[in-house]
């Protein structure tokens, strides 16, 4: 039951549509501008960096939180990281935005800094390469979080790489369009507008 509870806080915490807020701020509605995604890189490209910095660290913030409410009532390393995963899935389909969200990829390099800080500096470092040698944010996202699983393995313990797993597939699922827009060229880069 704690679990559950705990699952459904996250849920509500992840939902919370940081890029919204902020761009709303601003006057600027990100569902309608760029991409059209609540996430710092459209953020990043409809209303700023000082925004996107927010955004950022808003989303960042509600995995790492969730890891840590789960740690406090001693879950267990398994729920643990369930219940991170249920922070990303509240931001992906958010109970404030009709189940609509953002990517999830910051939240869960939030709930990774807490749960596996090893593997999350990881994913942190083929992010930034691939970003820095390609200027796409999605691919960076798709290969730092591609290869994610393997790196558990040397990283942390095997008793992680199941939500390790689960979390790759969801970045995955989320990144579809990315995927198809990589295919035929017109995935826009870092900082375009």
């Amino acid at each position: 039951m704690k679990v559950v509870i705990l699952s459904v806080i996250a849920f509500v915490l992840g939902s919370l549509p940081t890029g919204l807020l902020v761009a709303k701020a601003r006057g600027i509605d990100p569902r309608q501008a760029g991409s059209g995604n609540i996430g710092a890189t459209n953020i990043l490209r409809t209303a700023g960096r000082g925004p996107a910095l927010l955004t950022l660290t808003g989303d960042v913030l509600k995995g790492a939180m969730a890891v840590v409410l789960a740690r406090y009532f001693d879950v267990g390393i398994f729920y643990e990281g369930i219940i991170g995963f249920f922070a990303v899935l509240g931001h992906n389909f958010s109970v404030f935005l009709k189940f609509r969200g953002g990517k999830g990829v910051a939240t869960s390099i939030g709930m990774l800094s807490i749960y596996s800080p090893q593997t999350g500096l990881f994913a942190i470092i083929i992010w930034l390469m691939t970003a820095l040698i390609t200027r796409y944010s999605s691919l960076a996202a798709l290969v730092s979080f591609g290869i994610l699983p393997i790196g558990v393995l040397f990283l942390d313990t095997r008793e992680k790489l199941p939500v390790i797993c689960l979390m790759s597939l969801m970045i995955f699922i989320r990144h579809k369009e990315n995927i198809i827009r990589i295919i035929r060229g017109t995935e826009p880069k870092v900082g375009a507008r």
